[in-house]
């Protein structure tokens, strides 16, 4: 069963997300409430929860201030925000949990399946790794700096953005592909990144390849490979010559 703690300053949506979490998720067995992070460290003094909720946007001490008082947090963090493109860029850079608000009942449930399969993974043996570089993330003036954390079997991996070559699907896998010919393999989809990375200029140049324009070196003829720093020559799919061309072109 599952402890919870709720850290947000809006009283209703305190209560709109207990609703949720004590009605349609049979696994929390008590939740907790606090309005601010001096309540929310006073509550952690007795009590220990599994799962903390913890709002970014909040006066006085946001979120992560909240986060940077923590020394060792034993319980996994789902961040709750309205639309706030950069804090939910340095979350998801993390590979952090976080929930758009209002929260949706069904994101809520992903977000409780996620925690409980973090759990059979020794997620904690990684969380405090990833709890500071998202900290070290929130303090960067440019998110073009933030690092990009991957957790593996190996443990976590950390990069930023210009390090990236390129990005290979395999199946439900991505294979991530480094300067100086490292390589690592995360558990997200390539469809995962692309999402994350399209608005860094990445390109999808074909289903299973998202490209670093930076490391782009050439196009060859008929615009059907692109070929990198590293050497490597990536496929250009029929569909997607265009897309490359035109952003290329503009870049």
């Amino acid at each position: 069963m599952i402890k919870a703690l709720i850290i947000d300053d809006e009283l209703k949506a305190r209560n709109v997300l207990n609703h949720y979490l004590q009605k349609l998720i049979p696994e929390i067995n008590e939740v907790r409430q606090a309005d601010s992070v001096t309540e929310a460290l006073t509550i952690l003094e007795t009590y220990q929860p599994d799962m903390v909720f913890l709002d970014v946007e909040m006066p006085h001490q946001n979120g992560f201030d909240f986060l940077m008082a923590q020394k060792q947090p034993t319980y996994d963090i789902v961040f709750t925000t309205a639309y706030n493109q950069y804090a939910i860029q340095a979350i998801r850079f993390s590979a952090l949990d976080y929930l758009l608000k209002p929260v949706d009942p069904d994101e809520l449930r992903v977000a409780v399946d996620r925690h409980l399969t973090k759990m059979k993974q020794k997620f904690h043996e990684q969380k405090q790794q990833l709890y500071d570089n998202l900290v070290q993330n929130i303090e960067k003036k440019d998110v073009r700096d933030f690092r990009l954390a991957v957790p593996t079997s190996s443990g976590v991996h950390f990069f930023t953005l210009d390090e990236i070559l390129r990005l290979e699907a395999d199946k439900n896998y991505t294979s991530i592909h480094l300067i100086g010919r490292r390589t690592f393999v995360s558990s997200k989809t390539l469809k995962h990144f692309d999402e994350m990375l399209g608005e860094f200029n990445f390109i999808r140049t074909h289903k299973s390849h998202l490209v670093n324009p930076r490391h782009i070196t050439q196009v060859t003829h008929n615009n059907q490979y692109v070929l990198l720093t590293d050497g490597s020559r990536i496929e250009v799919s029929r569909r997607k010559k265009e897309e490359v061309q035109q952003h290329l072109n503009i870049r």
